[in-house]
């Protein structure tokens, strides 16, 4: 309340009362969009030393996957650093998958869902709950549990849990089959059957130098094995079905990706989602795009040596 003097706020914040550290002793520092109590492992600051107002975020399965690939870890090269940033494990299926297996266990021999999920399960109970192209598993787990979300959004909300948390400690053993139900009814209208790997739904593609993209089911586009960082994956592939497609495309996520190694000379490998241009007429347009959905970093060129060979023209002001 503005007019109450004992609800203003007090002085401006300095850049010290922040959170923050330099050079932590764990040797390594990530974000994911996410709080910052864990950002450097054991070394990252405390929440009780801030006020509550500070961050009231939480931890993400994304923070927990940068967690696992980073702790305990100082002989990173830049190879096996890009390797950690492709690492394929989705953690926020690491429990709630087998809540799901243990709810289809627990049901009824006469519960509808008995006997129409036992295949999927099947499937999910061997799943080690990494992506893949050719995974059939990440399919039915991700629209199990976008499904899941978009039924019980509201509940989600009102609870004050994550989604991840309410599946484990509140949703009924009947809502998490019927979810899985749900989900895989969809997979097959849109795709024929519930068996679709997921390389066949989650697709780059890149037609036109426009910013808003007019994706086509019938246009080209390449598989991509990596999800939506929702589920942990630390490589990000934001992918949803547009109007007039059953596909789904990428918009957010990974786009200028980069590994750098700093020392007497820097070396780095990156890639850009797509090409360099934004022209269709150009070779650098999509010369990228497999690249990109393999997670295969191009060598970065930063010293006029490394150009040999690899220039097409040079431009000099004035000419």
């Amino acid at each position: 309340d503005g007019s109450d003097r004992a609800t203003e706020w007090g002085p401006m914040h300095l850049l010290k009362d922040l959170p923050s550290f330099k050079n932590p002793p764990s040797g390594w520092l990530y974000n994911t969009n996410n709080w910052p109590w864990s950002a450097a492992g054991k070394s990252s600051p405390k929440p009780e030393k801030f006020p509550p107002y500070v961050e009231n975020g939480r931890e993400s399965a994304r923070g927990r996957h940068a967690i696992r690939v980073l702790e305990n870890r100082k002989n990173f090269t830049l190879e096996s650093l890009l390797k950690s940033a492709y690492d394929s494990y989705l953690p926020w299926f690491e429990k709630t998958i087998p809540s799901l297996i243990q709810a289809w266990e627990q049901a009824p021999t006469d519960e509808v869902n008995k006997s129409k999920l036992a295949g999927q399960i099947g499937i999910l109970r061997t799943w080690d709950f990494r992506w893949s192209v050719d995974s059939i598993a990440t399919s039915l787990a991700v629209f199990w549990g976008e499904e899941f979300q978009r039924k019980f959004r509201d509940e989600i909300r009102q609870s004050g849990l994550s989604a991840e948390d309410y599946v484990l400690k509140t949703a009924g053993e009947q809502s998490k089959l019927q979810a899985l139900a749900e989900a895989s009814d969809r997979l097959a209208k849109d795709f024929g059957n519930w068996k679709t790997p997921w390389g066949e739904i989650n697709r780059f593609q890149r037609l036109t130098g426009d910013i808003v993209q007019p994706f086509n089911d019938s246009g080209p586009s390449i598989p991509v094995a990596f999800t939506s960082a929702i589920w942990g994956s630390l490589a990000s592939f934001g992918a949803r079905p547009y109007a007039g497609t059953k596909k789904w495309y990428g918009n957010s996520g990974n786009s200028f990706v980069a590994v750098v190694e700093f020392g007497e000379r820097v070396r780095a490998l990156a890639v850009t989602a797509g090409g360099e241009s934004g022209s269709p007429a150009s070779k650098h347009f999509n010369d990228q795009a497999q690249r990109y959905a393999n997670g295969d970093l191009r060598e970065v060129y930063f010293y006029r040596t490394q150009l040999a060979g690899h220039t097409e023209r040079e431009y000099h002001p004035g000419e």
